[in-house]
């Protein structure tokens, strides 16, 4: 993470985070509902697609963790590396979503009784907050890039598991809904 001299400089990020914080989820509800056959543009669905994002969920959950037991040992420099591993990670997991649902059809969960409950639980968790932890990384990463480290330290305790819970239950989703697909 870059060194800034001034704090103050966080606050010319806030624009771009409250943009990026309304622009992606917009463009991910977007996209994921286009089909491109629909366009007349002809490709192969990418069906392979699930199985390598549920395993980057579950790899930025590790990394995640990783870089809090990095930072825990006052292992700056690691932990820096592994925070933009992991949000490298999230990005190359919303495009290979966005990817497979623009060339594929949804797959439906075909559960019964109470784990089609538990499924669905799951996965509305999993996807609002997914939409609140944009900001919450944005701002935890400002912070950094900053120096702004105790406001860094005191987000980055509610940033951390809502991440966390975000990366796993991803991977639990695609446990849960793997048989169902075609």
């Amino acid at each position: 993470m870059s060194s800034i001299e001034n704090p103050s400089e966080e606050k010319k990020y806030n624009k771009w985070i409250v943009l990026l914080a309304v622009v992606i989820p917009v463009v991910v509800a977007i996209l994921s509902r286009v089909k491109l056959q629909d366009f007349g543009i002809e490709v192969e669905p990418l069906t392979f697609l699930p199985p390598i994002y549920a395993a980057i969920n579950g790899l930025t959950a590790l990394v995640l963790i990783l870089a809090v037991i990095a930072i825990k040992k006052k292992n700056r420099i690691d932990h820096e590396r592994l925070m933009k591993t992991a949000i490298w990670l999230s990005v190359s997991f919303l495009v290979m979503y966005v990817a497979y649902h623009m060339t594929s059809d949804s797959t439906k969960f075909g559960g019964e009784g109470v784990i089609k409950y538990v499924y669905y639980f799951i996965l509305f968790t999993h996807i609002l907050l997914s939409i609140v932890i944009i900001p919450f990384v944005l701002i935890t990463y400002v912070r950094a890039i900053t120096n702004n480290f105790e406001r860094h330290k005191r987000i980055a305790k509610i940033t951390f598991p809502l991440w966390l819970y975000v990366a796993v239950t991803g991977v639990i989703v695609y446990i849960m809904i793997a048989p169902y697909y075609i």
